[in-house]
């Protein structure tokens, strides 16, 4: 802080911020499964970064600072398909610009598109537009026609794990 005659002066450094979210479902029911995929790679990210999250509204939150940007970590607690009340309500909270706004889910990194048939990002489509970056990682493809449903809500292999678990700790 300056000094400057009868007025001060106070340096205001204002930081890029970014709302990174991980997809998933809340309770112990959908941990370590291919569903909550995005909370795995959020909850690695915090470890990493020695921070926690917080169970505030819509979704446990972790914040830190990277490079001069402050990143915003959200795990949604609104269930997958309705995932897009509580990215709306970080971005609109924390005034974000959408368009620094990275769900986390090979990754596959896109600007803008469409949701893919995924619920999750259907609904945020739904709440905020298409205009925002997505970083995808896959979760294989490896079940029966009609099988879906259970694949993606199964829990991965310790095999699987040795596959995936490189890729998260990245």
């Amino acid at each position: 802080m300056k000094r400057l005659g009868h007025a001060t002066v106070r340096n205001i450094i204002i930081m890029d911020k970014y709302l990174i979210v991980g997809l998933g479902n809340p309770g112990d029911e959908y941990a370590g499964t291919r569903h909550n995929t995005g909370f795995m790679i959020l909850d690695a990210f915090a470890k990493a970064s020695n921070i926690v999250f917080e169970d505030k509204r819509y979704g446990f939150v972790a914040e830190t600072s990277l490079k001069g940007r402050k990143l915003f970590l959200l795990k949604p607690t609104t269930y997958m398909n309705l995932s897009g009340n509580a990215v709306r309500y970080w971005l609109n909270k924390e005034n974000i610009d959408q368009s620094r706004l990275l769900p986390l889910g090979a990754f596959r990194l896109k600007g803008s598109g469409s949701n893919g048939g995924h619920n999750g990002l259907g609904n945020i489509q739904q709440l905020i537009g298409q205009q925002y970056a997505r970083l995808r990682m896959g979760i294989g493809n490896d079940f029966p026609r009609g099988g879906q449903i259970d694949w993606v809500l199964g829990k991965y292999s310790e095999d699987d794990m040795k596959i995936l678990q490189p890729s998260i700790d990245y």
